[in-house]
């Protein structure tokens, strides 16, 4: 079955269309090196919780908006490998992130369930 990593951001408000050709940009980079999907949400109704939630584990600020985004796998392997090669790709270097990237939350999931 498929492998997903998961990713929860702090996006500064006014920056959605720089943060959405980084996406478009960073999306490309993944498909190179064996992503088979990325999709990226724009926060639209996430509350703040009373213990948890998004907002607050990322500790994300009035002027701010939770981005949750994740990228396709075939497998662990191939993520791991891939994000590797990501990581040391220039070009992710030449484009930089329109956030605080200390606050980005990040994993990787096995699915158990796909209907």
């Amino acid at each position: 079955m498929d492998y997903v990593e998961g990713f929860v951001a702090a996006v500064p408000t006014k920056n959605k269309d720089d943060y959405i050709r980084h996406a478009s940009e960073a999306a490309q980079i993944f498909e190179e090196h064996g992503a088979t999907r990325l999709v990226e949400c724009w926060g639209d109704d996430v509350p703040t919780g009373k213990k948890t939630s998004f907002p607050q584990a990322v500790q994300c600020g009035e002027d701010e908006t939770v981005v949750f985004s994740w990228a396709l796998w075939p497998s662990r392997e191939a993520r791991d490998a891939g994000m590797t090669k990501i990581m040391n790709d220039p070009r992710m270097r030449d484009n930089p992130m329109p956030f605080d990237g200390s606050r980005l939350i990040y994993g990787g999931f096995q699915m158990i369930l796909d209907e």
